[in-house]
Parts: structure tokens; sequence; C-alpha cells
């Protein structure tokens, strides 16, 4: 037994019109080419499935149990073809971020909320760490793509901008050096600091000192925890070197002050990375999407 979707559907039209003709019209066929396929339909099951009456068709007790089980059918077409639509437009899925914790703590949150918002189904894994952590995450297949500040270029690994983080010195407002107005990087070179270990701002920072001649900043605490260390900031004499970003909207309970230290700016551009020529699923794509519009906001608000 072979039955065409086509004329279940097309029966399906003509039990909801009860008449050949109206449902002719509806369909857009002839009246004769949509008996051909009722006919072709009744071959094929063997069995009756419509009266004609004066007034149109009715249907038989098979045609009506026959009905049931094309309108089930119509259903999970239906439901099959939503399926799709989502896996092909990223709906549906999961994505495998990883991320360093300024993005963690300043952007992710705002894509999050938007792709389940727009992806109800969806499914985010987030790896959080360094560079060093994550772009070998991403060579090896663990996590789709990354979000972090720009490190040296690496082979297979595209990249697309985001946003540009400005650095600069944060400490306590109750520090001795809060209330200068200007300051050098020798008022600075004695202080204690607070910085994630290895990261790009401390080596930035380090060499900075190096090349002025000074000793590298004396790391009094080493953390990746962005949380910890702002807490240790607010509550001591550490400084530390900060995106503009998170110094001015950590929690004002903190009460964190940005030190105008010449020669201590660092502009540092955010990324998106992710394998070349690698495939990168709906889901990944919608992620990205996603990430480059809320970039694109942050851009003008910090421009």
């Amino acid at each position: 037994m072979k039955i065409g979707l086509r004329d279940m559907d097309y029966f399906a039209v003509v039990a909801e019109h009860c008449h050949v003709g109206r449902a002719a019209d509806a369909l857009g066929l002839s009246q004769p080419a949509l008996s051909r396929s009722l006919r072709r339909l009744e071959e094929s099951l063997d069995a009756e499935l419509l009266i004609r009456t004066p007034k149109g068709v009715q249907l038989t007790s098979v045609g009506t149990a026959f009905l049931a089980h094309v309108r089930r059918l119509r259903l999970s077409l239906e439901d099959i073809g939503n399926e799709i639509e989502d896996l092909t437009k990223g709906r549906v899925g999961q994505v495998r971020v990883g991320a360093n914790s300024h993005a963690v703590e300043h952007v992710l949150p705002a894509v999050i909320a938007d792709l389940l918002r727009a992806a109800p189904k969806i499914c985010i894994k987030v790896t959080v760490g360094s560079n060093e952590v994550l772009v070998p995450a991403l060579q090896s297949g663990e996590v789709d793509l990354i979000v972090s500040g720009a490190a040296p270029a690496v082979q297979d690994i595209a990249e697309a901008h985001l946003w540009h983080d400005d650095f600069y010195v944060y400490t306590s407002c109750n520090h001795r050096l809060a209330r200068r107005k200007r300051l050098t990087i020798a008022d600075v070179a004695a202080e204690r600091w607070g910085m994630p270990p290895g990261a790009p701002p401390a080596q930035w920072l380090c060499r900075t000192f190096q090349e002025r001649g000074l000793s590298p900043p004396q790391l009094s605490l080493e953390t990746s925890s962005l949380a910890l260390r702002l807490r240790a900031v607010a509550s001591s004499d550490l400084l530390d070197f900060l995106p503009r970003m998170t110094g001015r909207t950590a929690p004002p309970e903190l009460r964190l002050t940005e030190l105008r230290v010449d020669g201590l700016a660092w502009r540092r551009p955010m990324v998106a990375r992710y394998r070349k020529d690698a495939y990168l699923s709906p889901t990944a794509k919608l992620f990205l999407d996603t990430l480059k519009a809320r970039a694109k906001e942050i851009s003008g608000r910090i421009a």
C-alpha cells in the first residue's frame, strides 16, 4: 500500500469543506484533478472514504477513522517542519562557549538572556578561563567558540572583533592616592597589586614598568576571580588594573576609584574566536550573531 501525502492532505481539505468543488477552490485545483486524487487515495486504501450527496460529500466510517489518522499525521509533519526550522536557524541545540571573567561578568548574561528569549529550547554551556586554557579547548573541539581579549594569532583560528576594553588603575576610595588628580608610574611603583596571574594586562603592566627602569609590580594577590579581586581592592590598599567597564560598573558599596596615572592606560580588543573552515552549528551562529549585536551596543555605550 502506497499512500501519497499530497492525496491525504487533499482529502483532509475535502473533509473540512464537505464539498469537492469548494475544496478544489481552496486548494487552487480543478475539480476533476481533485476527484482523481480522491480516487487514487481510495484505490490505495482499497476502501471507500466519501459518499457523494446532493449537498456535497459525507465521510464513511472508514473515512472518519482515516481522517483522524491524517490529522495526527499532519500535526506530526508540522512539528517536524518546525523542529527542522528551529535546528537550521539555531533555535534548538547546544552551544559550548569559552569566556574570560570579564566577558562573563559584563556581556554573557545579556547575550544569554537574549538567546533564551529567542530560542527557549537552546542549551548554553559556558567554560570560564584565560586564553591559555580556552584556545587549546577551542582547537580540540571542546568548545565551539570563545570570547576573550585579543592574543597573538593562532593558525586555523578565525576571530571577529567585538569591542575595545580600556584598562586603568583602580583602588579603594580610601587609598591615600585616591585624592591625587595626577600620578606618574613612579608614584604607584611601590604599591601592592592584585591581578590575575600571567594575564595579558599583568604582562603589559610588567613590561611598562621595566621599560621605565622600574621593578615589576608587587603582586600581593593573584587570582582569576574578578569578584574576589574587586572586594579585596575595595577593602585594602591594593591597586588593580581593570577595564573601565568593570571599574565603573562595580557595585556601589565597593566604592572603587579610578586613578589617573600617566602612561598606565592600555587598550585591548575583545574578540570572538572560532575554528577556521570548521563546522559552526546554526546554534553557535545564532549565539555569535547575538553576541555581535550586544557588542555593537557596548561599543556605542563606551565610545
